[in-house]
């Protein structure tokens, strides 16, 4: 059976930098719209080349249909399907379950440098999902209305709670909506054991950990966990929330991260 189709999003800087390209994976119930907005103009401007991949199932890549039978290790070799593409080894940037898809990757491969955004603690999402339960219940009532695309007032309001800045408008957050779609059941059951899963080896390249300041499903106070075993510069962009690249702080974001990969090896 030939492989799935993958969908990967390319964006050349206006001129060649001899710098390392970034390739962008994204978390779970998204796409790779959410780096395209803000984040990829951003550093095309600062001279990267950018990469952004839709998973397996997802945006605008083949799967849909079987969704829920992919695991991470399948996002992993998506990732590995992607990187054979690109011109030179890049440095990956993840998101929230794009952060263990990464990693996973890297337990059989390396990169020029890797970047965790709002990353799956080593703990997994069940104490995410649990403190959710006790703070804003309501959110696993809202989110199948989102990925049925029929949000009404308090799904907004609850989904900006949960994932985005307290400085997001409500009515903005309307925007955002259509880029939910559903998840992996396999995946989803993935992060939650994730604690009772093998710890992988690790490269030892240049690595980054970020995480908003007002991250309601992964606190910052998490970030230190998934930092330390890769010896990595941690940041905390204050009063951000998970969306680090969609909130209104993402342009701090954004340049938090671009002076870190201007720290990189050039070509």
């Amino acid at each position: 059976m030939s492989p799935r189709q993958l969908k990967i999003h390319s964006h050349p800087a206006p001129t060649p930098s001899g710098k390392p390209p970034l390739l962008f994976v994204h978390g779970a119930y998204t796409n790779a719209l959410g780096w395209q907005l803000n984040f990829i103009p951003y550093l095309n401007a600062r001279g990267f080349d950018c990469f952004a991949l839709d998973l397996s199932g997802h945006g605008e890549s083949e799967g849909r249909d079987q969704l829920d039978h992919f695991g991470l290790a399948d996002y992993a070799d998506d990732v590995a399907r992607a990187v054979a593409s690109l011109p030179a080894e890049p440095v990956l940037i993840g998101h929230s379950m794009g952060t263990l898809v990464v990693q996973l990757y890297l337990a059989k491969a390396s990169a020029a440098g890797v970047a965790l955004l709002a990353p799956v603690p080593p703990t997994g999402t069940g104490g995410s999902a649990s403190r959710l339960a006790l703070v804003q219940p309501d959110f696993f009532s809202e989110l199948p209305k989102v990925i049925a695309g029929r949000p009404d007032e308090h799904t907004l309001r609850v989904m900006a709670e949960v994932y985005f800045s307290p400085d997001m408008p409500h009515q903005d957050v309307l925007q955002f909506m259509p880029m939910i779609q559903a998840e992996s059941e396999h995946a989803v059951a993935e992060m939650v054991a994730l604690p009772f899963m093998s710890v992988k080896r690790r490269p030892d390249i240049p690595a980054l950990v970020m995480g908003g300041g007002e991250d309601a499903v992964f606190p910052a106070s998490m970030l230190f966990f998934t930092a330390l075993p890769w010896k990595a510069r941690q940041v905390i962009i204050p009063r951000a929330g998970h969306m680090l690249m969609l909130d209104p702080q993402w342009q701090e974001a954004a340049a938090a991260l671009a002076d870190w990969l201007e720290t990189l090896p050039t070509a």
